[in-house]
């Protein structure tokens, strides 16, 4: 299977076998990591980094990636970059394409990572928009077949579910054949075009889809339980009195995890967590709404055995380094 010069913006861009490659591949390059063994494939590549949203684990895991490659990246942010403001994103990205080997993007319009792929002949990575989140999903997913008890991945998804992660975990689960649950007050499920693609998918792979506010009914049995944080980054801070009320029965507690009914459930989060009072976020709403023990997560359950949430993140890498080897090496 070759992957040479395909765009990574969202997942319903890709088969099953497809994705199936990208995770093979990365468990390969992380064994061979780890071994010493890693064999640079992209000698001499350059990667544009287009940065309009903060980061931590997408900035380090591409860079690292390319590094131990044998490629190199420029980072571009707000204050190094025209992009949108005096200069549009086509005519960034056919400037980009002349001088790179790939570009990524991440920021919160969907249609700026889509517009940079149409004009760029380069492939382009969607690190993050706010609808979807494609190289989480590989990382996610490597980490639950790490954990797995058997071929079958089953997981919920709980909380605020209609934005990148909610979307993303969803379609990602029905393109994988998996048992996916959305559990969120149905205000934030998934947009109905969203719903209906998922459903779609499942139809082809065999995954089970479910849609629920009812958190017993969307919890139990299932292997893997997510969440994110329940205000995204660009949105007002006057929102969370409104989301502390409508989420905090989804909250992930010892309470909910224990509604799996699953000795070997584990809990995943995509970073940053507010599970403590270490964050000015988390002391602020301790301070206010008396949620001292964490927001979406407890700190019980985040620090616990359960939790995965480190290798996850370490999965990143992993999983972004397979989608530029799969694009970009030439042998």
């Amino acid at each position: 299977m070759t992957l040479a010069g395909r765009d990574f913006l969202k997942e319903s861009d890709f088969t099953a076998d497809e994705l199936d490659h990208l995770l093979v591949l990365a468990a390969e390059l992380k064994s061979a990591k780890r071994a010493g063994t890693e064999i640079p494939r992209l000698t001499g590549k350059q990667l544009a980094l287009i940065f309009e949203k903060t980061s931590t684990r997408t900035k380090v895991s591409f860079e690292i990636a390319m590094r131990d490659q044998g490629g190199h990246v420029s980072v571009l942010d707000p204050s190094t970059s025209q992009i949108g403001h005096k200069e549009s994103v086509a005519d960034t990205a056919r400037v980009l394409a002349q001088l790179f080997d790939g570009i990524e993007y991440r920021g919160a319009d969907h249609a700026n990572v889509e517009e940079l792929a149409r004009y760029s002949s380069v492939p382009v990575y969607n690190g993050l928009t706010d609808t979807w989140h494609p190289t989480q999903m590989l990382a996610d997913f490597l980490t639950m077949r790490e954990h797995a008890a058997g071929p079958e991945i089953s997981y919920a998804y709980v909380g605020d579910a209609r934005y990148n992660m909610g979307n993303s975990l969803l379609i990602m689960g029905a393109i994988m054949g998996a048992d996916v649950r959305i559990v969120a007050p149905q205000h934030v499920w998934p947009s109905e075009e969203i719903q209906t693609l998922a459903r779609e998918r499942a139809a082809v792979s065999g995954a089970r889809v479910t849609i629920t506010d009812d958190v017993e009914q969307g919890i139990v049995g299932a292997q893997f339980v997510h969440t994110d944080v329940w205000v995204s980054m660009g949105e007002p801070a006057d929102v969370w009195a409104e989301r502390i009320a409508a989420l905090t029965p989804y909250r992930v507690d010892s309470a909910l995890m224990a509604l799996t009914g699953r000795d070997d459930a584990r809990f995943m989060h995509c970073l940053p967590a507010y599970h403590d009072q270490n964050t000015a976020i988390g002391r602020r709403i301790a301070d206010e709404f008396g949620l001292v023990d964490g927001v979406e997560v407890t700190g019980q359950v985040f620090e616990s055995g359960a939790s995965i949430v480190f290798e996850q993140a370490q999965n990143r890498m992993h999983s972004i380094k397979a989608v530029l080897v799969a694009t970009l090496a030439t042998t």
